[in-house]
Formats: C-alpha cells, structure tokens, sequence
C-alpha cells in the first residue's frame, strides 16, 4: 500500500473539462477506468499507480490544490484568473478552449464601449470584469451572478454582461451579441508550490510527459 504522503492527487473538473481531462491522464499512461462509471463516489485512489483522484466543481479546483489538497489540478485559465490562488500554472493544455467577451443586447451592438460612460454588468466573474473595465478607463457598476447571466439585460438587472462563451449559441437565443473580447481561455495544469518543491522529480517528469502528448496533437481534432 502507498503511503498518502507519496500519493500524486490530482483534482479534476466535473462537467465539459472532465472528459478531455481523462484522456489526457490516460494518454501518459494513468489507469482512470475507476473514472467512467456512475458511481457518486467523489475521491478514487489507484494504488498501483500512486495517484489518487478527486473530482471538484472546476471553481473549487484551485482552492484545493493551493491548500495542498491537490498536488495538480486541471483547470480553465477563467478560473485561475478569477480567483487569484497562490498556485503554480504549469501549462497550457489547449483543450476547453472558449472566451471571455462583452455582449449586449442587439439593438445596441453598434454602440462602443467608449460610449457608455457607466453601466452595470452582471457577470460570474467579477474580478476578470472590473480589471478589464478599468484597463478602458470605464468605472462601471459589477454585479456578480451565479447563473443565467444572459438574462439580466432581458429583465434590466443589467446593459451588459461579461461572460464565457465557445459557439456563441447562447448569447444569440436571449438576442445578445458580443461586443468585446476580454480574453481567451483554455485549461491548465496548476500545482501545490509545496508539491512542487518537494515531489519535484516527479513532477517535472510528469509535466514533460503532458506536454509530449499536446505537442503529440492529442488534442489537434
């Protein structure tokens, strides 16, 4: 048996980053078969391989791996920025690619941001928001949702939002249309900075074999 202090636990997204993040694991090699069922089971160690998973809400991802829950989290690049954690980012994983835009109702696509002056903005990202806001000069009024974000130029909670979006299809069904981009995102591999010091061996082993295996065009399709 494995003693837990030389266990490498990894902390993995659940939802749309779930699946590339098992076949990135099993492409250097990690046994996730203890993955793929439907078990409500939230913690899997595989003993053979010394590594054990844990399975997080992707915000909370962070959290765990710089409280040293975590030796790796896989995770957006929205969410790092979001929350600011004292973590290391290793690398750029080039999958969950999508973007940070601001968007607004149709009829008001032509007007630019310059014209604002101040508005509110409903987003679940309110530290991305306002750093961005402040870089255009604009003080504008934030107002941090946990969902549905499209709807509040549609009730008048807000005149804009900023949000994530991939295909667009979203923000075109409530007549929204992105007016900004803020930034581009993709998942990470972030570190524990105690992990990483100390379990450095492996894990610079282990970040060179991800790397082998995105340069490798694992995800290219």
């Amino acid at each position: 048996m494995v003693a837990a202090a030389e266990l490498i636990t990894f902390a993995i997204p659940k939802g749309t980053l779930f699946k590339p993040s098992i076949k990135l694991l099993e492409s250097v090699g990690f046994n996730c078969d203890v993955l793929k069922g439907d078990s409500r089971q939230l913690v899997f160690t595989v003993e053979e391989q010394g590594v054990r998973y844990i399975i997080c809400r992707p915000t909370d991802i962070p959290t765990f791996v710089e409280y040293g829950s975590a030796d790796f989290g896989l995770v957006g690049k929205d969410t790092i920025v979001e929350q600011e954690r004292d973590v290391y980012e290793l690398l750029d994983l080039k999958y969950g690619g999508c973007r940070f835009v601001v968007a607004v109702p149709e009829r008001l696509k032509d007007m630019g941001l310059e014209e604002w002056g101040q508005a509110r903005v409903a987003t679940k990202f309110p530290r991305v928001s306002e750093e961005y806001f402040r870089s255009k000069g604009l003080q504008m009024e934030i107002i941090k949702l946990h969902g549905n974000i499209e709807l509040a130029p549609t009730v008048g909670l807000a005149e804009m939002i900023v949000d994530i979006v991939s295909t667009g299809r979203t923000l075109k069904e409530n007549n929204l249309v992105p007016i900004e981009e803020v930034m581009r995102s993709t998942a990470r591999l972030i570190a524990n900075r105690v992990s990483h010091q100390y379990k450095a061996e492996r894990v610079n082993a282990l970040v060179e074999d991800f790397r082998n295996a995105i340069d490798g065009g694992l995800f290219d399709d």
